[in-house]
């Protein structure tokens, strides 16, 4: 994984702004996937709609990748560095804490190859553990 900030975006070929720059420190320094409002929460004003774009081009680009934890808060984590906007290949487990909410991404657990039933197309499949993690026991 890129050591700065500067590094994710040159890498994934993106301008780099002030937005950009704090939000990937934010990521960075993060050990678990990130909602919406735990990012806005860093700032002291940020305008909702450049934080939404910030992170929809982070996702396009294989930069940050969905936390599917399956609660109903939409999650972020970064990719491992060998996403692209073309393919993310993040696919690993991912841990939802029950007792304090956070979500971890599992990446020594991967997700297999599934084959989807004849006239069905996959989009998407997602690996979720469920249970009290190391900090909440």
């Amino acid at each position: 994984m890129p050591a700065s900030a500067l590094d994710i975006l040159v890498q994934h070929s993106l301008r780099k702004t002030t937005v950009r720059m704090q939000v990937l420190d934010i990521f960075l320094q993060a050990k678990e996937a990130l909602s919406h409002n735990d990012i806005e929460l860093h700032f002291n004003q940020l305008d909702r709609i450049t934080l939404y774009r910030t992170l929809k081009t982070f996702e396009e680009k294989g930069v940050i990748h969905k936390a599917i934890d399956g609660s109903e808060k939409l999650k972020y984590a970064l990719c491992s560095g060998h996403c692209s906007e073309h393919a993310h290949e993040d696919h690993h487990a991912h841990f939802h804490c029950d007792h304090c909410g956070k979500t971890i991404c599992i990446e020594s657990m991967h997700i297999p190859a599934v084959q989807a039933p004849v006239g069905f197309q996959l989009s998407g499949a997602y690996r979720v553990l469920k249970g009290t993690c190391a900090a909440c026991s």
